[in-house]
């Protein structure tokens, strides 16, 4: 059984919805729906890296260890190298970023992303992709992947890639089938990795995508790619996401109820 850590950054500070770890989703925080999906996955640890103390309150409410982390991180990939060296993880842990506005992500896919990067030792990182509609891949605000044989990132854009040259040249365009892939940010890393990203500049390539894990291309690192057939549900990224979010978590705890009267 693979061992792994999960660390979740939940920051206050948030330019559409200030809070937002706190926000109240069918009677609780946000946070603690989240605390409670993550303990359900097998990880060794799960760890709320926050700069905000109430959060961090409501976070060990849910069962879980907070730790209050420098408030000047500039991502979320910041905060938990900060946690991980704090805690003195080993270089070779695999540590799992359960983003805290995700509060529908399923414990069993983050369980298999995290086997599946210690099945690929060669890779440093590894992240989900689901097939891409014909929308999604002309999209900028979709996130295309390419991989290579081995299964391996080649590279990430917001532009259509790959170029299908015959396909796009028709009206309408014609998308090729199991070619396009959508990237879902979730990720798992090898805690070593961690230490190294913080200290490389932001590569050119991730300035002009506004994409990080270019970083990690951009320094010759393997990134695998597992990919899946349908995309997690999405979390809170905007007020019209809330009550989605909350009709779901209403619906599970429901669906939990019914289970365990059996």
């Amino acid at each position: 059984m693979t061992a792994f850590k999960v660390v979740i950054p939940a920051r206050y500070a948030s330019s559409r919805l200030p809070g937002k770890p706190l926000l109240e989703l069918a009677g609780r925080p946000m946070i603690a729906h989240v605390c409670e999906q993550a303990l359900q996955a097998g990880a060794e640890a799960v760890v709320v890296a926050t700069d905000d103390e109430r959060i961090g309150a409501a976070a060990e409410t849910a069962g879980v260890t907070a730790i209050l982390t420098d408030t000047a991180h500039a991502s979320g990939t910041e905060r938990i190298q900060e946690v991980v060296r704090r805690m003195g993880w080993r270089e070779d842990e695999i540590v799992v970023n359960w983003q805290g506005d995700e509060p529908l992500l399923a414990p069993e896919l983050v369980h298999h992303l995290a086997e599946s990067l210690a099945g690929h030792p060669r890779a440093v990182m590894a992240t989900l992709a689901t097939p891409a509609t014909a929308e999604e891949v002309f999209s900028p605000h979709a996130v295309k992947v390419v991989m290579d044989n081995d299964g391996c990132a080649l590279y990430f854009s917001r532009a259509p890639i790959p170029w299908c040259r015959d396909g796009f040249a028709q009206s309408p365009p014609r998308v090729p089938d199991e070619i396009h892939w959508r990237h879902i940010g979730v990720y798992a890393y090898r805690a070593g990795l961690l230490h190294r990203y913080v200290n490389w500049s932001p590569a050119p390539l991730e300035k002009v995508e506004a994409l990080e894990q270019l970083r990690v291309l951009w320094q010759g690192e393997k990134i695998f790619v597992v990919t899946v057939s349908h995309a997690p549900e999405a979390g809170v990224d905007t007020p019209a996401d809330i009550s989605r979010v909350a009709d779901r978590l209403r619906e599970r705890e429901a669906e939990n109820a019914n289970r365990g009267a059996r």
